[in-house]
């Protein structure tokens, strides 16, 4: 079996394994097993259940934003600017779209437990680091140094992913949720 397939059954396994039961209750030998491999294969494939993870997360959740930021990308080199509330748009747009579809859920719990968690994935998308995102709020936001857009904007992800990832509060509309985060990256 070539290695990219091998990663996507493990990675296809995991998804459902981890949708059936939590992150807790799947272990790395259950994963193995379910998919018909070898013990040692997530080890072999990705080094570790967090790592599996991580390319879980980056593998279904990069396209989600891909085409829009490819857009963004383009238009930037057009000498577009974005606005703070334009930006929100892209972040809070697709974690909605995710939130109403079990899968979607998973998909944002995982993602919560390793931003909120700080752990540090090895990402290989550039939107899934803060580089990018620094560089676009600057362009709205051109005042701000490189340090307090990154401290904005972890504040953001992490109000932004706590919010989706606990179940979208019935008292809290969405809309609420991007005036609030809006004012917060855009405030002086």
């Amino acid at each position: 079996m070539p290695t990219t397939d091998a990663r996507e059954r493990l990675l296809t396994v995991a998804e459902r394994l981890l949708l059936e039961s939590g992150y807790d209750a799947v272990s790395v030998r259950a994963i193995n097993s379910a998919a018909g491999m070898n013990p040692a294969a997530v080890h072999y494939h990705f080094g570790s259940k967090d790592a599996l993870i991580a390319a879980l997360l980056e593998a279904r959740l990069a396209p989600v934003w891909q085409q829009r930021l490819d857009e963004v990308t383009s238009q930037r080199r057009d000498g577009w600017a974005p606005t703070v509330p334009e930006l929100v748009d892209l972040v809070v747009t697709p974690l909605a779209e995710l939130a109403a579809d079990p899968v979607g859920q998973l998909r944002l719990k995982l993602l919560a437990r390793f931003v909120l968690g700080r752990r540090e994935p090895a990402w290989t998308s550039r939107w899934f680091g803060l580089g990018p995102w620094i560089e676009l709020l600057r362009d709205a936001r051109p005042e701000l140094s490189k340090a307090e857009a990154a401290q904005r904007w972890l504040l953001a992800f992490g109000l932004v992913l706590q919010f989706f990832a606990e179940g979208m509060p019935g008292e809290v509309p969405v809309e609420t949720l991007r005036a609030f985060v809006a004012a917060g990256l855009a405030g002086s």
